[in-house]
């Protein structure tokens, strides 16, 4: 994988960023600073990196600073936001960010590229991009996409993750399907036959197809593989932060999931929770659109009978041996050394 800061900025934003239909290019004040000398000498003083301007996708993390789950954890936490140009992981190798929401293929992705990152919990327990084709398309089966011309952002993040691994599934490659760089076009891509499926987003990309009336489908991995072999969405920790400030980690570990089973509980409180960090969302069809996006990622957020939280040690290695497989690594990872689930509540 191409390891220049273009193509890291571009994987970003098709990754986490892409999951939301708010995006909005202005910053608020709450999170568009880094952390400066004093804040950092203080003990208990967390800068958390948001891989993208405001938007509800970090609804979570703004619920648990709006219900004060940080300051009662004994934590002063700075929910800092990434531009269009940061380099995902940049400001956490600098020291200037102390925990970064990514996904797990990304930080895998990160310490192939010698970035000391390591997950502390994931927050996503399904994978949020899929393999998507309209309602009344023949393909019915990843074995049926042979052939056959599928759209995705690009030749990197999850989206693309996403269509190696269905494709894996069912013994297929790249190379047996016409991969078409469409850029954000799977509206007019799909709607259009323009391709015969299209890689997305389940809380972004198909919530905008349900609002346009156009019925689609996901693609399931085939066989026994029941879920996709990646990581999702989680906490990304430097290992100096991770050594040095461990209690600090865990109350801040603690405090997020309650803000992620607040979201899950109360979709409707979140998106008011987040109008004072997103510009705009007083407005009432942005509103009804971030609950939208927001009901869709509350499946994504819910925990499948593991612990909150929980990094499954077999899904690491299974991920690290796919990535490994199709040339997404830049230099051999131990899995296993990539997550850490001692900060768990």
């Amino acid at each position: 994988m191409n390891s220049s800061h273009r193509s890291g900025r571009v994987r970003r934003l098709t990754g986490l960023t892409a999951l939301a239909v708010l995006a909005s290019s202005a910053l608020t004040g709450c999170g568009g600073a880094t952390a400066g000398s004093a804040d950092r000498a203080e003990g208990h003083a967390l800068t958390i990196g948001l891989t993208y301007v405001p938007n509800i996708q970090f609804a979570p993390f703004y619920a648990a600073q709006s219900l004060g789950y940080y300051k009662d954890a004994g934590l002063t936490v700075n929910l800092r936001h990434h531009s269009f140009t940061d380099a995902q992981f940049g400001a956490l190798a600098a020291g200037q960010e102390d925990v970064v929401f990514a996904g797990g293929d990304e930080m895998l992705q990160a310490r192939s590229q010698s970035v000391p990152i390591v997950d502390i919990a994931t927050l996503y327990n399904r994978y949020p991009a899929a393999v998507m084709v309209r309602a009344d398309s023949p393909v019915k089966e990843p074995a049926d996409l042979k052939g056959r011309t599928v759209g995705t952002p690009g030749p990197y993040g999850e989206t693309y993750f996403a269509l190696l691994a269905v494709l894996e599934s069912a013994g297929l490659s790249a190379s047996d399907v016409q991969v078409q760089n469409i850029g954000f076009t799977q509206q007019a891509a799909l709607v259009g036959n323009k391709v015969d499926a299209v890689t997305g987003y389940l809380n972004n990309d198909a919530v905008q197809f349900a609002q346009s009336g156009t019925a689609v489908r996901t693609i399931q991995p085939a066989g026994s593989a029941s879920s996709l072999p990646l990581v999702a969405a989680g906490l990304g920790a430097s290992r100096t932060v991770l050594t040095n400030r461990s209690a600090d980690l865990k109350a801040f570990v603690a405090a997020t999931l309650k803000g992620v089973q607040y979201t899950v509980d109360h979709p409707d409180q979140a998106v008011d929770l987040s109008k004072k960090f997103i510009p705009g969302l007083d407005d009432a069809k942005k509103q009804a659109d971030a609950l939208a996006v927001l009901k869709e990622t509350v499946p994504l957020l819910q925990s499948s009978g593991t612990k909150p939280g929980y990094n499954d040690p077999a899904v690491w290695d299974r991920m690290e041996e796919f990535m490994r497989t199709h040339g997404l690594l830049t230099k051999p990872v131990t899995a296993q050394e990539a997550f850490d689930n001692s900060l768990l509540p």
